[in-house]
């Protein structure tokens, strides 16, 4: 267990930028697991498909915190796609002996060791899970505005 709460995860647990409520966020969402009860929310802004602005409001454990760092770190500036496949690349690392993200979201590969752990997947899949949540908020208000 010591292996997963390492010196690099904690640094990043211990530094969480761009928290708080985001104002004028065009997108919101929560998401929570059930097991271990960590919860994010995620407030964001896009232009186009590409994050303009984000934030986010983080109770969660070590490993949660970690993963919200570090993708709060890199998001301004991806696009939803990149997004989508940084998630995908964390799902195939985490469950598949994947790699893991490359490019803007390569320091997720610092959470390699959480796949010896499966009940510590959930809280470090949240902040991916909330952040897609709020890009899918947003793609549901524009939808109902065109109605």
């Amino acid at each position: 267990m010591d292996d997963i709460y390492n010196a690099k995860i904690l640094e990043f647990a211990g530094n969480l930028p761009l928290t708080g409520v985001l104002p004028d966020a065009q997108g919101y969402a929560e998401r929570q697991s059930k097991l271990c009860g960590s919860r994010i929310r995620v407030h964001l802004k896009l232009d186009g498909d590409t994050v303009s602005a984000f934030s986010h409001e983080v109770k969660a454990c070590a490993l949660g915190q970690a993963s919200a760092s570090i993708l709060a770190r890199h998001v301004v500036g991806a696009s939803v796609t990149e997004i989508a496949e940084a998630r995908d690349a964390m799902l195939a690392m985490l469950k598949e002996d994947g790699e893991g993200p490359e490019g803007r979201f390569e320091d997720m590969r610092f959470l390699k060791p959480v796949r010896d752990y499966k009940a510590r997947h959930a809280s470090t899949m949240l902040t991916f899970e909330a952040t897609l949540g709020a890009i899918a908020d947003i793609a549901a208000k524009k939808t109902a505005e065109e109605v």
